[in-house]
């Protein structure tokens, strides 16, 4: 599906629903411009371009994410600091 900026501008509900089933391309000054997919598609796009599957997670894009998804590592982590201490510690100026 093709539409100008103004017509999916206008019908912006419409649009959303539309790249559900099929992107649909957006045309500015008479040229392609953009193009509306819906997530699942983009999603799709992007774990392609990375050569992971669907079914892979996406890497962390967040330090929020990143504690989330490892918690229990870097739990592990803790604990081996707190019973061994940091390797070198003494030779570090902080």
């Amino acid at each position: 599906m093709e539409v100008t900026a103004t017509e999916a501008k206008n019908r912006l509900g419409q649009m959303l629903e539309a790249c559900q089933r099929e992107p649909v391309v957006i045309e500015k000054s008479g040229r392609r411009h953009s193009v509306l997919l819906s997530a699942e598609r983009y999603d799709a796009l992007v774990a392609a371009a990375e050569g992971r599957t669907e079914d892979e997670p996406a890497p962390p894009r967040t330090a929020a994410e990143f504690a989330e998804r490892y918690k229990d590592w870097i739990a592990e982590q803790n604990r081996h600091v707190e019973k061994y201490g940091i390797w070198n510690q003494e030779f570090r100026t902080w």
